[in-house]
């Protein structure tokens, strides 16, 4: 699916995949009926990296690159993240905002000639119970995937948001309310919801 076309879709569907050594992700448009639609993007990341970088292809043949993020730095809990089309051209940046993120996660997205967008969990709570389960060593070997819902908004007005149905395998919802939001930042920033969440 070209980049026109995409953009004029509001509503996206994520699904998360579980191999050896990398997690992958299915990105697909959402139909009339609320099942997934074509697929849109295809996304792999390779586990324990040290300089983290996700690549997006437009199949699970990965011969063509949709997108792609990185980080700037090694090892940066505050890191930036790069986005970028298949010709190196920049779409975007994000980054999670680490003081901020201690409690509730938060997130700042930005794009060329756009204002910033920022997003955090809905659910206090729920974030905090999320953190203990995580901290706990016994807790966390237990395969579960924790909901969460993102609310990212621009100058007060609703720009996109990401939610984590309740399953064992994580599923996501992608909302977006911003006709002018590039979509494949989106699709990025989504990944790294559940790519980077723990860094």
């Amino acid at each position: 699916m070209d980049a026109q076309t995409l953009q004029q879709h509001n509503r996206l569907l994520i699904r998360q995949r579980v191999r050896f050594m990398v997690n992958q992700y299915e990105v697909h448009t959402q139909d009339p009926d609320g099942s997934e639609g074509d697929l849109v993007a295809f996304a792999q990341q390779k586990r324990m990296a040290f300089k983290e970088k996700v690549t997006l292809y437009t199949d699970a043949s990965k011969e063509q690159v949709f997108a792609e993020f990185r980080a700037r730095n090694i090892v940066d809990v505050g890191a930036t993240y790069d986005v970028t089309d298949p010709g190196g051209g920049t779409l975007g940046s994000f980054r999670k905002l680490f003081k901020r993120s201690l409690l509730r996660s938060t997130w700042q997205l930005e794009q060329p000639g756009a204002a910033e967008a920022k997003g955090e969990e809905s659910n206090a709570a729920l974030a905090v119970v999320r953190r203990v389960w995580e901290f706990i060593p016994f807790l966390n070997s237990v395969p579960f995937a924790w909901p969460y819902h993102f609310t990212f908004t621009s100058d007060g007005a609703p720009s996109f948001s990401v939610t984590k149905k309740f399953a064992l395998r994580d599923k996501y919802l992608v909302d977006i309310a911003d006709p002018g939001l590039d979509r494949r930042l989106v699709i990025a920033q989504a990944v790294a919801l559940d790519a980077l969440q723990s860094r």
